[in-house]
């Protein structure tokens, strides 16, 4: 790595969490955690329809992990309605092992991606300069 692509940013996300049948959010943040290099933390918040502007203000990207939709319509409907309020990027990430996604999320989605680590970061750090472009594994 050079020393010019040396990326010293801690990025702050809001990862969709609840019923988790398929241990997604795990599995993310295993991913997450592969990329030693992408510094991030989490901000987690006790109710998404409770979010203020000062919660918000501290929050770079909003992850939408779409396979616990499911079961969390509810939470993360919430968490979208308050991303758009304070306009904050959402990335949405593909259901673990499975391509197609619901199209509500899709739509409000400025990053579509799979479980590949460096598309996530890539993702991520896309969202925050408006980089609409999808990566898949």
């Amino acid at each position: 790595m050079f020393e010019e692509d040396i990326d010293d940013k801690i990025y702050n996300l809001l990862i969709s969490n609840g019923i988790d049948e398929n241990q997604e959010y795990p599995k993310f943040v295993e991913k997450l955690y592969s990329k030693v290099e992408f510094l991030w933390k989490e901000s987690v918040p006790g109710s998404y329809s409770h979010l203020t502007e000062k919660f918000f203000s501290k929050i770079d990207v909003v992850i939408i992990l779409s396979g616990l939709y499911e079961n969390n319509k509810e939470k993360i409907d919430a968490l979208i309605d308050a991303s758009k309020k304070y306009e904050k990027p959402i990335v949405l990430v593909r259901p673990y092992g499975v391509e197609e996604v619901p199209e509500n999320l899709e739509s409000v989605a400025i990053s579509l991606v799979g479980w590949n680590a460096n598309c996530i970061v890539d993702s991520i750090k896309g969202a925050l300069s408006l980089n609409s472009e999808t990566c898949d594994i």
